[in-house]
């Protein structure tokens, strides 16, 4: 990967360059300037204005998943066609946001566009989210989601026997975490994809050092939402947030052997993408498959920039790809 030792923004592509000017005119304050209620109102107003127009599906439907606790977690499903036409593979797909905003709603462009690219359906979580819900709340409610799409899919024309779970950010967190723990529970899944995902406790790395101003996601914002997500200190060493190097209730780090295949498109100028190779790294160094991209000259969260960012639509091909070639379409 390219280094910019001198001026890391001459990096950016020149439409990225002129996207990031765009939004530092506008003066919307930033995450970590607002109340967590008021980050999720922004975000949900400002999610879908660069992305791509919304596909048109044959099917779309609002469902609502039980959590261990009896919480009602809503979901929603797209697919290209009717279940008469014949069981779908399916997606599961877990929203960035740093837990502590996003939801379906912010990502329904994307999930649409995956559906529609790849010919299977992907069913959309809105897991719980911080402060009112501290961490591990988004690991269980992940994990009780693949449990009941797998009790469920069947009943609702979905092949649970071609199922991937995927995300992007902090979502990429939760589907890794979750093929970790499908492993263990000996379920196998097709496919992890994984959108610029979350892999380390200690945002330390030189990435998270060159890009932690002017590349939209700061670093006051990554404290913002790991501050309210994390109950404290020792949840960073938890490897249910950090799946490389995060250890467990024995003090264990998880091993990576067996996982299922993974696909990874990273962002060139963001501060997650050193853990995202590095996570690449650690799966083929256990003999998983994985298949890696790294976008260049664009910035964490623009696969949501598909009207101005040509890296977003070509993201959105190649995840689809992978998803077919994992679903034998």
């Amino acid at each position: 990967m390219t280094r910019h030792k001198h001026d890391p923004r001459s990096a950016l592509t020149a439409a990225m360059r002129g996207l990031l000017t765009r939004i530092e005119r506008a003066g919307h304050p930033p995450p970590h300037a607002l109340a967590p209620a008021r980050a999720r109102e922004a975000y949900e107003k400002s999610a879908g204005v660069l992305d791509v127009a919304p596909a048109s599906l044959a099917r779309v439907e609002d469902l609502q998943i039980p959590a261990r606790d009896g919480h009602l977690l809503p979901a929603r499903l797209f697919a290209p066609s009717l279940p008469s036409q014949g069981d779908l593979p399916v997606l599961l797909y877990f929203h960035g946001g740093g837990f502590t905003i996003g939801s379906v709603a912010t990502h329904e462009r994307l999930t649409r566009r995956l559906a529609e690219l790849s010919g299977g359906a992907v069913l959309s979580v809105d897991y719980r989210l911080a402060p009112e819900w501290k961490f591990p709340t988004a690991v269980e409610d992940a994990w009780d989601s693949l449990a009941w799409l797998r009790g469920q899919g069947p009943a609702l024309g979905l092949d649970t026997a071609r199922l991937a779970v995927g995300g992007d950010s902090a979502g990429g967190t939760l589907a890794i975490t979750t093929a970790l723990a499908a492993r263990d529970a000996g379920w196998p899944l097709a496919l992890q994809l994984l959108f610029y995902p979350g892999c380390i406790g200690h945002q330390d790395s030189e990435s998270h050092r060159r890009y932690a101003q002017g590349f939209l996601l700061e670093s006051a914002d990554i404290s913002y939402f790991f501050g309210h997500y994390l109950r404290g200190p020792q949840d960073r060493d938890d490897w249910r947030f950090a799946p490389l190097g995060g250890r467990d209730e024995r003090g264990h780090t998880r091993d990576l052997d067996g996982v299922a295949p993974a696909w990874l498109g990273l962002a060139e100028c963001d501060p997650l993408v050193d853990e995202g190779v590095a996570f690449a790294d650690h799966l083929r160094m256990a003999g998983v498959a994985v298949d890696l991209e790294i976008y260049a000259g664009v910035v964490h969260g623009f696969i949501q920039f598909g009207r101005a960012i040509e890296q977003a639509r070509q993201a959105h091909a190649d995840a689809a790809r992978v998803l077919r070639q994992a679903w034998g379409l």
